[in-house]
C-alpha cells in the first residue's frame, strides 16, 4: 500500500475513534492499532494527532461539501435548498459522522486551531449554499440552523425529529409543513 492510499486507511481509522472518544480522550495509539500500524508510522504520515483529527474533520466537511454539490446538480434557488436539505438529512444516517461532527464543535471550544479551521470550513458551507441557490443571507442561516438543530435531536434520538427536520430543511421558504 502507498503512503497516499496508507494516509486515507489512518484518516477514515482516525474518523471513527475522534467519533466515539473526541480530541481529548482518543489515543494516536488507538488509531493506529485499528490500523495495524506502528505509533511512529503513523507521526510519519501525519506530524501530531492535532493534524490528524484536522484531517478527519476536513473529510466531514468534504462530504457535507459533496452531498451539496451533487444534491444541487441542475437546479437553483428554492429547489436547490430543498435538495440540499434531503441530502443532509440523508447523512445523519452515518452516526459516525454525526457524532465527529459534534466532537469537532465541541474541541473548536478548547482548542484554537481547531476552532479556525471549522470556521473556515463552515463558512465555505455557508458561500456555497449562497452561491448555489442565490439565497439572501437570513434564509441561508435559517437553513444551516435548523441543519444545526436536527444534529442535536439525531444524537439525542428524538422520535421522528430526523424526519420533521429534515420535513422542514426541504420546504421551501415561508411554506414550512407541521407536523
Amino acid at each position: 500500500m502507498s503512503a497516499a492510499e496508507r494516509r486515507e486507511v489512518v484518516i477514515s481509522a482516525a474518523i471513527a475513534e475522534f467519533a466515539q472518544g473526541g480530541f481529548a480522550a482518543t489515543s494516536t495509539e488507538s488509531i493506529a492499532r485499528r490500523v495495524g500500524v506502528s505509533q511512529p508510522y503513523l507521526f510519519r504520515l501525519f506530524p501530531s494527532k492535532k493534524a490528524l483529527f484536522l484531517a478527519a474533520t476536513e473529510r466531514c466537511f468534504d462530504r457535507i461539501e459533496a452531498a451539496f454539490t451533487a444534491a444541487v446538480e441542475g437546479l437553483a434557488g428554492e429547489d436547490a435548498l430543498t435538495a440540499m436539505g434531503a441530502a443532509y438529512a440523508a447523512l445523519l444516517d452515518d452516526r459516525q459522522m454525526l457524532t465527529l461532527q459534534l466532537q469537532m464543535w465541541a474541541a473548536a471550544c478548547q482548542d484554537e486551531d481547531i476552532r479556525a479551521a471549522s470556521r473556515d470550513r463552515f463558512a465555505r458551507l455557508i458561500a456555497l449554499a449562497g452561491r448555489v441557490t442565490g439565497a439572501e443571507p437570513l434564509v441561508l442561516w435559517r437553513f444551516l440552523s435548523a441543519g444545526m438543530l436536527m444534529n442535536v435531536a439525531v444524537a439525542l434520538d428524538l422520535p421522528r425529529i430526523k424526519e420533521q427536520f429534515g420535513e422542514l430543511l426541504q420546504a421551501r421558504p415561508g411554506t414550512a409543513t407541521t407536523t
